[in-house]
């Protein structure tokens, strides 16, 4: 009878262990999802700030054309003020509202930038400068880093929740505090296609 007693402690021992041993794995299969969302965060806030750090310089060399318009530069400056006011943490990534005003600053800046760049079109000398050919160089550059950094950014916020939604993952989830992250999705103003007219 002992026997049978120490059997079924030393059964329920391994047992116990097993699902220790395997609720630790999930852990730190959850644990590195998390880091590779807080990584590609990183790289894309690290864009994000580049492009910011880019509109400066090309705001002063388009300013050296006396005759610009004032409001295309002062919608830009005031967009990029908006942009880089916000910022997101790893812990806010579970914020649907909190990523949705980042998104959304950040398209507010892109669309001021596709302005100052349409109006720059009608300055033949601004165009021929090449401080502005190297800036637009440079801001063109910078925002293919951005669409592969958000693409990035997507892929380990997709895996990171499939993760953290699939059973049993999903129950260790829970009890050590392991939320969905929010992707970023295309602004609303991305999902209409623009109307283009040729006046020839």
């Amino acid at each position: 009878m002992r026997s049978k007693g120490l059997l079924t402690l030393v059964v329920i021992v391994l047992l116990l262990g097993m699902a220790g041993c395997a609720g630790c794995s999930t852990y730190n299969r959850m644990v590195e999802a998390d880091e590779m969302v807080a990584r590609a965060w990183a790289d894309l806030q690290a864009q994000y700030q580049r492009r910011a750090d880019l509109i400066p310089n090309l705001v002063r060399t388009v300013q050296a054309s006396a005759t610009f318009e004032r409001e295309t530069l002062e919608a830009v400056t005031s967009a990029r003020a908006r942009a880089t006011a916000i910022t997101l943490s790893i812990e806010d990534l579970s914020d649907p509202e909190k990523v949705r005003q980042f998104q959304e600053a950040q398209a507010q800046l892109s669309s001021a930038l596709a302005r100052l760049l349409a109006v720059a079109e009608n300055y033949p000398q601004l165009q021929t400068t090449e401080a502005f050919r190297d800036l637009l160089v440079q801001l063109e550059g910078t925002e293919n880093r951005i669409a592969v950094a958000r693409r990035d950014y997507n892929e380990a916020v997709r895996r990171y929740n499939t993760l953290v939604r699939r059973f049993p993952t999903v129950l260790v989830a829970r009890l050590t505090g392991f939320i969905p992250k929010q992707p970023f999705e295309a602004a609303e103003s991305a999902q209409e296609a623009p109307q283009v007219e040729f006046n020839l």
